[in-house]
């Protein structure tokens, strides 16, 4: 088993401590403060522990105040709703006997409909393509990649739980994307359980990375500027049509607004045959250090 399947299994499972409330731990990492998608997936599989039958459709979520990778984190569950074709939860996340986290889960049963249709997905290289020996092909990378910096060079590493293959690798380099539409393909590092609600969980998990990047790349900048300050504030998602974590999926973000020191990013989620499997809506702080 490898290391990137151990590391988010560990992550998502968590312990059950009494009824309705679950202990989730971080991974040892050199962060200051919990991976914002860390407790969105931990909190959503705790959701999830209290319902049958039914997986979710939608979560809405705020983070309140960061969160202590050295400490346990304690998610505790309210059962709202159980209902004959909707089941809701609210889940908060504590520690240090403070609120840090809250989320409210939306549970649906399976059913027909009348309507179905998706936005078009866009269309960018597959991720056969961007992997880091293809893209030293490229002859306009050929010399910057040598010199490519330790962060861009992680996003191909799998070693972790989740592989990032960036689209628009030139905005690393200063580049801006005016219309601030970027592309990233996303997958868990290695094979999950066939569990629906675990790759839900994982998606949740994975749909928290780069989303801010969106803001950014507008001013040919990233959020690996030191000069920045970036924090999620809010985050929504919602579930359409079945998918696994563990295979490819397409990120596709944009920003509409960015004032007052935050911005609002969307994301469209894509299976590679172009099936629309999620949404995804954030707002963020984008603050500037101060001298």
């Amino acid at each position: 088993m490898s290391k990137g399947l151990i590391d988010l299994i560990s992550i998502l499972d968590l312990e059950p401590i009494e009824v309705n409330l679950f202990r989730g731990n971080s991974p040892k990492t050199s962060w200051q403060r919990v991976f914002g998608g860390q407790v969105i997936g931990q909190a959503m599989m705790a959701a999830c522990r209290t319902v049958e039958g039914r997986l979710p459709h939608s979560l809405h979520c705020y983070f309140i105040l960061p969160g202590d990778p050295q400490v346990p984190i304690i998610y505790q569950v309210e059962r709202l709703r159980d209902g004959k074709s909707y089941a809701t939860r609210r889940v908060t996340a504590i520690q240090h006997g403070n609120a840090i986290f809250s989320i409210m889960v939306s549970f649906h049963s399976d059913e027909e409909s009348a309507f179905n249709h998706q936005d078009k997905m866009p269309d960018v290289p597959p991720p056969e393509k961007l992997t880091a020996e293809e893209i030293s092909k490229q002859p306009m990378f050929q010399e910057v990649f040598q010199r490519m910096p330790d962060f861009i060079r992680r996003y191909y590493e799998s070693d972790r739980p989740i592989e990032l293959r960036p689209v628009e690798l030139s905005r690393y380099f200063g580049q801006k994307i005016d219309d601030g539409r970027i592309h990233v393909w996303i997958r868990t590092a290695a094979k999950l359980p066939d569990d629906p609600a675990l790759h839900m969980c994982a998606l949740a998990y994975a749909s928290d990375f780069s989303l801010l990047d969106a803001v950014m790349a507008r001013y040919g900048r990233t959020l690996f500027d030191k000069r920045m300050m970036p924090a999620s504030l809010d985050h929504a998602m919602w579930f359409h049509r079945p998918f696994r974590a563990d295979e490819w999926l397409l990120y596709a973000q944009d920003s509409p607004s960015a004032q007052g020191g935050r911005g609002l990013t969307r994301g469209s989620i894509f299976k590679p045959d172009g099936t629309l499997v999620a949404s995804v809506a954030q707002e963020g702080s984008i603050r500037e250090r101060r001298a």
